[in-house]
C-alpha cells in the first residue's frame, strides 16, 4: 500500500509540474498572438495610408504639373507632332488650317 500511494504521490506531483507548463506555454503563445494582432492592425492602417496617399498623387493635375515644372513638358500639338511610317521614315507634315475668327453676334434692338 505504501509503493501504491508513493507512486500515486509522485504521478499527482508530475500530472501537476506538466499542468504549470502547458499553462506557461499556453500564456506565452496568447501573449505572442495578441503581439501579431497588434502588428497586422498597424500594418492595415499604414496601407489604407498608403493607398489614399497614391491616389492623391496620381491624379492627373498633380501628374500634368510635375510634368510641366519637372520634366519642362508641353501639351502635345499638331504643329510639334512629327508623324513616322513603321519603318521610321517620317509622313509628309500636313499644314495647319487656318484659324477663322468667330462670328460677332448681332446686335439686337437697333434697324438700320
Amino acid at each position: 500500500m505504501m509503493r501504491l500511494n508513493v507512486f500515486l504521490l509522485i504521478a499527482l506531483l508530475a500530472s501537476a509540474m506538466y499542468l504549470v507548463h502547458v499553462q506557461y506555454q499556453s500564456r506565452r503563445m496568447f501573449t505572442e498572438l495578441e503581439r501579431v494582432n497588434a502588428i497586422g492592425q498597424k500594418l492595415e492602417t499604414e496601407q489604407s495610408r498608403l493607398q489614399v496617399e497614391r491616389r492623391a498623387e496620381a491624379t492627373s493635375l498633380r501628374v500634368e504639373n510635375l510634368a510641366r515644372e519637372r520634366l519642362s513638358m508641353r501639351v502635345a500639338a499638331p504643329a510639334i507632332t512629327q508623324y513616322v511610317k513603321a519603318d521610321g521614315t517620317p509622313l509628309a507634315v500636313l499644314p495647319e488650317p487656318p484659324q477663322v475668327a468667330p462670328a460677332k453676334p448681332p446686335v439686337r434692338g437697333r434697324r438700320p
